[in-house]
Order: C-alpha cells, then structure tokens, then sequence
C-alpha cells in the first residue's frame, strides 16, 4: 500500500499577525512613582503580573488604544509622556501561529481608581500599584522588564 506511514508531512501552521497597545501610566503626585499593573491567568491557571495592553479598534491609532486599554484594564485615565518602543513575540492557539507587536508607551496617571471592574474582556482578574523601583521585580515578563527599565530612564525627563 502507498502512503506515507510515519513520514506524514505537516503543513505549516497559518501564521497571524496581530498588533496591541498599552503601556506604563505613573502615578507622578506620589514620590514612590506607583505604576498600575493587572493580573491575568495564563493558559495553565498560572497568574501572571503584566502591563496592560489590548488591540486598537476601527481607526484607532496605537497612542489612543494605548490610552483606553490602559483605561479599561486599571481603571487609571493618563496622557501620554513618551513612547517606549515596542516588544515581539511569537505563540500558538487555535491551530495558527501568531506574532505579536505590542506598542508600549509612557502615561502620566491623571484621573480614575484602580479597578478592574471595567474590562469589556474580563481579562484582568486583578490590578495594584507597585512603585516604579520594584516594577521589574514584579513583572512575570523579560521583554515588559526591559521596557519598565526604560520607563524608569526615562521618566525624570518629563517630571
């Protein structure tokens, strides 16, 4: 019989190119410099300290989904200081392979509470202010650490 048995070829996952925005907003009134950050469970159950970020939508440009993602994930309102540069990484779901550029930028905290409560994705499951000294230490990801190390470069310029 014909066939190829154990030598099956695979085609290759479809890849999908997707695009977030988000950031650090800083709470500059208050000398520790807090950050807001929020809590999301992984694929695994594992939770997981990150910045909040999220996909533009309709003709949203990155600074203004930035700024909304922010919004909705932490509950903070900030306007933007500066941009920090953006991170890539690659993963898999859904059978697809997706690679992902997210846009990070630096908000000045100017209004709103910490909350998750107004999270259209229910993705957070928590948010806190950590100051900007120990926002490295808290930080599950290497690539948002490297973009927190910049903020803190950074920061003293626009205060």
């Amino acid at each position: 019989m014909g066939g190829l048995g154990a030598h099956s070829v695979h085609a290759p996952l479809p890849t999908v190119e997707e695009v977030s925005a988000g950031g650090i907003v800083v709470d500059t009134a208050d000398e520790q410099l807090p950050v807001a950050i929020i809590a999301r469970l992984n694929r695994g159950g594992r939770l997981e300290w990150c910045l909040p970020k999220g996909h533009p939508e309709n003709d949203e440009d990155n600074p203004a989904a930035a700024i909304r993602e922010i919004a909705e994930e932490t509950g903070i309102d900030g306007r933007i200081l500066a941009a920090l540069g953006s991170i890539d990484y690659w993963f898999t779901v859904s059978g697809h392979r997706v690679h992902k550029t997210v846009h990070h930028y630096l908000l000045e905290a100017c209004g709103g509470h910490l909350t998750i409560e107004n999270d259209p994705d229910h993705e957070a499951v928590d948010v806190a202010w950590v100051p900007l000294a120990e926002l490295g230490r808290r930080l599950s990801f290497p690539n948002e650490r490297r973009i927190a190390d910049l903020a803190r470069e950074i920061l003293p310029r626009h205060l």
